[in-house]
């Protein structure tokens, strides 16, 4: 005969809510942004079929046009990461402050620094991925790189703080204008940095009066730092431009940038 005994804990069925790890958070909306770019036909092109296009150009129009075959693939590179980190960020972002999402979200355990973390993050997928993709369809099409030992530093430090200024500016925009006057501006100002910005073209092409201008720009700097990788030079000025820009790019952006319409 079996005899029920109580128990000497009583069961306890109330529910433990607790937020997730908020590293897990972080990775998983890092993820669900990067996923979304992906999607979206308009950032694909900017992000990857535009650069692909202009690599394969670049590479069958070779001494015309003022680009040569050394520095086709650096110019795209450059031009991905302006693509990624600047154009796609800033749509996004003002389309996303415009229909509440960025309102909801952060008042979610995810919160205002998780959901920029999560953006950066997911920024860095994309922009790292493309990097790879062009640099071995750049490797197939027959570019060679010739770094200096001595470019590997300014180049390692330079495209993150180039990538960081770009988020930045993006974000600017973003929450200070209206989600279709971002849409206007961002792809006028794509298309501005791409042919006068010292991406697809170095500024030693451009008129004297004009280099040190250019040279200034974080587009421009990044475009040098990347040619100078591929070729063997190496330019610290560019590094310093960038950094200064970081500065000033974070302090407008923690100015301008807004949650709500």
């Amino acid at each position: 005969m079996i005899v029920d005994k109580p128990l000497d804990t009583p069961l306890d069925f109330a529910p433990d809510a607790a937020p997730a790890n908020r590293g897990a958070m972080i990775r998983n909306h890092a993820l669900t942004e990067a996923k979304l770019i992906l999607r979206n036909g308009e950032q694909l092109m900017i992000a990857l079929l535009i650069p692909l296009g202009l690599l394969f150009f670049g590479h069958f129009a070779d001494g015309r046009y003022g680009i040569t075959e050394n520095h086709v693939a650096p110019n795209v590179l450059a031009l991905a990461v302006w693509s990624s980190c600047f154009t796609s960020l800033a749509i996004a972002t003002a389309f996303e402050r415009r229909y509440g999402v960025l309102e909801r979200l952060s008042a979610t355990p995810l919160g205002h620094g998780g959901l920029l973390a999560g953006k950066a993050v997911g920024i860095t997928i994309i922009a790292t991925g493309q990097f790879l993709l062009l640099g071995a369809v750049g490797q197939l099409l027959g570019w060679r790189i010739e770094p200096s030992a001595l470019q590997w530093p300014v180049m390692l430090l330079g495209v993150p703080l180039a990538m960081f200024v770009f988020a930045n500016l993006a974000l600017a925009m973003a929450g200070l204008l209206r989600a279709e006057a971002t849409l206007a501006f961002a792809n006028i100002i794509y298309l501005v940095g791409l042919m006068a910005g010292g991406i697809m073209w170095p500024v030693s092409s451009f008129p004297t009066r004009l280099q040190p201008l250019i040279a200034g720009t974080p587009t421009g700097a990044l475009g040098e730092i990347l040619r100078h990788w591929t070729s063997g030079g190496v330019t610290w000025t560019s590094l310093l431009v960038l950094i200064v820009w970081a500065v000033v790019a974070h302090l407008i952006a923690r100015k301008a940038f807004r949650w709500t319409s």
